[in-house]
């Protein structure tokens, strides 16, 4: 009876730990959504010579806002929130769930430890969660199709996964996954165990209580973590979920359109990228990148961390 007791209460704890942090990351993303179409241009911004005026962050997120208005700004924020409801509920979770597995204290576990686990969470939750991030990238993309002259792809997030279906195949969902797992691997390898570390740190250390000070000071340290390890993985997986596949009979008019295929593979669009614009592009929209990953943590953590604690749940 204790043993069926116990089961019943971790199931509803995970299942309430699950609706928490999809609720934190709703709300991280909407937040700051416009820094993450900033960086997607930045990334797409010189892609195969594609001429154009060479912008940085602030006047990439002013061009946009001035040829596309507010709007352009929040292209494809539905994708994006659908994608963090699974991502960020799963990669958060079962870090926590392994965690435990290793041992009984978390403060026990050293720092590899928890970065291999953040990474296999990491890649969990976002090869579950991929088709969403497609989408989202696709959306975001289109703003340069219009200002080109060109229709948008698509009309909305249910027409895009419609027609990326049709014409791409259920497999075509999972365009860029090779890189996409790749990034949420290092991404997570640097976030989950960084903020983890750094907030058993500061507590030792007598600096913060388990407080909002403590997850201020965590939350930045992984996103700057993270965004070093990742952001050439991003901008491999943000150019190759970019692409779509044309009719090889159509090859000339393809070529001639932004989204036509480049890339045969993560690593030909590595080599490709840093043959054309250098070792540079690697880190094309760190910057927003970096200031996006901060506040967005910065809002998950806190939000998170509270509403834990308002369910009555222990931290983080």
């Amino acid at each position: 009876m204790a043993s069926a007791s116990a089961q019943a209460r971790e199931h509803n704890s995970l299942g309430l730990r699950l609706l928490l942090t999809s609720a934190s990351a709703v709300v991280s993303e909407t937040m700051t959504f416009p820094l993450d179409m900033t960086k997607t241009r930045l990334q797409l911004q010189g892609e195969m010579g594609q001429g154009g005026v060479k912008r940085g962050a602030v006047g990439m997120a002013t061009h946009i806002l001035r040829e596309e208005g507010i709007r352009g700004l929040y292209r494809g924020l539905s994708p994006a929130v659908l994608r963090h409801t699974f991502y960020t509920s799963i990669r958060i979770v079962t870090y926590e769930q392994l965690r435990n597995r290793f041992d009984d204290d978390k403060h026990n576990l050293s720092v590899t430890r928890k970065a291999l686990i953040g990474g296999v969470s990491g890649l969990i939750g976002q090869l579950i969660a991929s088709p969403a991030d497609l989408v989202k990238v696709r959306m975001q993309s289109d703003g340069r199709l219009i200002k080109m002259g060109h229709a948008p792809r698509y009309t909305g997030m249910a027409d895009a996964f419609k027609k990326i279906v049709k014409t791409e195949g259920v497999r075509g969902l999972w365009r860029g996954v090779g890189p996409n797992v790749q990034r949420a691997f290092l991404v997570n390898t640097g976030e989950l165990s960084c903020y983890d570390a750094s907030k058993q740190f500061v507590i030792q250390k007598g600096w913060f209580n388990d407080n909002v000070g403590a997850h201020t000071f965590a939350s930045l340290m992984s996103g700057f973590t993270a965004t070093i390890l990742s952001c050439p993985a991003d901008v491999v997986k943000t150019r190759m979920m970019n692409q779509v596949r044309h009719d090889p009979t159509s090859s000339a008019a393809a070529a001639a359109r932004p989204d036509a295929v480049f890339y045969r593979n993560s690593l030909d669009c590595l080599v490709k990228t840093v043959k054309a614009e250098g070792v540079g592009a690697l880190w094309k929209g760190f910057f927003p990148t970096w200031t996006r990953l901060g506040p967005w943590q910065f809002v998950f953590w806190i939000s998170y961390e509270q509403l834990r604690r308002l369910a009555g749940l222990a931290p983080f």
